[in-house]
């Protein structure tokens, strides 16, 4: 009887945990994917791409391997939809240092799109 009580409390602290992270909405998931993007984490930024956005976010990646990079000021919200996928922009800048040399990337030059196809949301591309 003690197994099956357990069981049942695992099950429904794993079920709460699973339900949380969709539920974050797919202004978390964009925040999620330009952290990954300046810590330089290619297999969480894959993670967080749609299948046909994962190579341009793969190609991003790259351009930032050689510099370092600092991310200021991220806070992303839903703007709009356009059809089921929803249009996320943010605030805050990544700053590339390369050779003491500065330049930024304004984060609210581009607006993302984010999909919830598979029970999770995915950046699938930008406008």
């Amino acid at each position: 009887m003690k197994r099956i009580i357990l069981f049942t409390i695992f099950a429904s602290l794993l079920l709460a945990a699973c339900g949380t992270s969709s539920a974050a909405g797919p202004e978390k998931a964009v925040e999620a994917y330009l952290t990954a993007l300046n810590e330089k984490d290619a297999t969480r930024l894959s993670t967080l791409s749609c299948a046909d956005w994962e190579a341009t976010a793969l190609m991003e990646l790259d351009s930032f391997q050689a510099v370092s990079t600092t991310l200021e000021g991220l806070s992303c919200a839903q703007t709009g939809t356009d059809g089921a996928n929803a249009l996320v922009t943010c605030q805050g800048k990544i700053v590339a240092s390369y050779n003491g040399e500065l330049q930024e990337f304004d984060l609210s030059a581009r607006t993302y799109i984010a999909e919830n196809s598979t029970g999770e949301w995915l950046v699938c591309g930008t406008q």
